[in-house]
């Protein structure tokens, strides 16, 4: 048999292995994406309350105050609005992350199977992929984030900007550009950084920990125990990060793409510090918490199983 032929007769994900984790990272971030996204959108809400620049204000604080708000007053299926460019946004953002971490952790930063692998490497693991991942995602991230304020816009009479996703994206290129669809990406990089030096370097770290110091082996509990640790740890990390990106990205913009109320993020942060506390910096931390932790949770445990069914090794 030929080189040809016996490469042709190995399964998809011996022959493309970056494609074949790529696709399924993809499907189980869609799941956990679709599962979690009321949480989401509360937080989106919760996190311009109190802008200098949201007019009067807000009719609901808190979390349950405002994902039942949004429920009685814009509708059920209103909590899931801008899904589709959420499920976008993960199939190419969770896709390269994960594929990037793995080949950084394996192949360039060296760790070998069955061993510790050093906390630092892992730091550094996390932190590149989620910033190339982010990088590729933003303009579908810019898009999910506008449209899930459209049914607030709407509720105080203002027209809607946006028919759908696709308008939504065509909208943005022609008022700004092609910069205009990576409009915010400088925090919303920043961010992706912060959390996944949270989820991926938590959750790697902790699983292989528990596999080499206890008696828990590759299974169901032992990913959920590494994915409710990264969850938590992602939240801390990147919610104040969350809170500047989601303002930046929701903000007004003149003809050239330019925000109209903060220049860069650190003007976004001192502005935000300044005029409403320290403490505004965790707004919608408990929604984000809550959020990252099923998703977390979901995406973990499909991502390994659907892994173990294809014949992929174990992350």
């Amino acid at each position: 048999m030929s080189p040809a032929e016996e490469e042709s007769s190995l399964p998809l994900p011996e022959r493309w292995p970056r494609a074949s984790k790529f696709a399924l990272s993809a499907c189980a971030a869609a799941v956990a994406e679709l599962v979690t996204f009321p949480l989401d959108l509360t937080k989106t809400r919760l996190q311009v309350q109190g802008e200098a620049a949201a007019g009067p204000a807000v009719p609901y604080r808190g979390m349950l105050r405002t994902a039942a708000g949004i429920a009685q007053e814009e509708g059920v299926w209103k909590l899931w609005q801008g899904a589709t460019p959420a499920v976008y946004r993960h199939i190419v953002y969770t896709g390269v992350r994960m594929v990037t971490y793995e080949h950084l952790r394996d192949s360039v930063l060296g760790r070998a199977e069955g061993e510790s692998f050093p906390l630092w490497k892992a730091v550094v693991g996390g932190v590149c992929a989620g910033a190339i991942g982010q990088f590729f995602a933003s303009p579908t991230d810019l898009v999910k984030v506008q449209m899930q304020m459209e049914g607030k816009r709407k509720l105080e009479g203002k027209p809607l900007r946006f028919r759908g996703v696709h308008h939504a994206f065509l909208k943005i290129l022609s008022e700004g550009g092609v910069r205009g669809l990576w409009a915010g990406w400088v925090p919303n990089v920043q961010r992706a950084a912060l959390v996944n030096m949270g989820d991926l370097t938590t959750y790697d770290t902790v699983k292989h920990f528990l596999l080499l110091n206890t008696t828990l082996v590759d299974n169901s509990v032992t990913h959920s125990v590494s994915s409710v640790c990264s969850g938590l740890v992602a939240a801390v990390l990147g919610t104040p990060a969350d809170v500047v990106k989601t303002r930046i990205m929701n903000q007004p913009r003149d003809k050239q793409g330019r925000g109209l109320l903060y220049k860069s993020s650190m003007d976004c942060l001192i502005q935000t510090v300044q005029g409403e506390g320290l403490m505004s910096l965790y707004k919608g931390f408990i929604p984000t918490w809550m959020r990252m932790a099923p998703w977390s949770l979901v995406f973990w445990l499909t991502y390994e199983q659907i892994r173990r069914l294809c014949g992929v090794t174990s992350f």
